[in-house]
């Protein structure tokens, strides 16, 4: 596995949650990142993603509550989420791809994906 997610977990509304992206070696440093969402039923959507060189770019949905942050040195990207509603039920993907200049929202830029970990935020 190229890129492992962690840190999904049952948390109730107002709670918080870091979830981990971890690769080995430094094949991702020079790559953006992203997290993606998957509700039961609905398509896979954009949460935020940041550039190599730490440009950030957040969904609306996320904004002010979500931050997404990377350490390289330790071949790991977080996604720290407060306030956490239960629309915020998914299955959270980590991914990357080439490094650019620009944040992609589009599922279609990334080339790699982490195996997904399940966030439910109960009501």
């Amino acid at each position: 596995v190229q890129l492992q997610a962690s840190g999904g977990g049952l948390v109730q509304a107002g709670g918080s949650l870091r979830l981990s992206c971890a690769w080995s070696g430094r094949t991702y440093n020079s790559a953006d990142m992203g997290w993606f969402r998957q509700a039961q039923g609905n398509e896979r959507e954009f949460v935020a993603a940041i550039t190599r060189i730490g440009l950030q770019a957040y969904s609306d949905s996320v904004r002010g509550r979500f931050t997404i942050s990377r350490d390289n040195a330790k071949n790991t990207m977080f996604l720290q989420m407060n306030s956490l509603k239960p629309e915020d039920t998914a299955v959270y993907y980590c991914a990357a791809r080439r490094g650019q200049h620009y944040n992609s929202r589009l599922s279609a830029d990334y080339g790699t994906w982490g195996q997904g970990t399940l966030v439910t935020v109960s009501s």
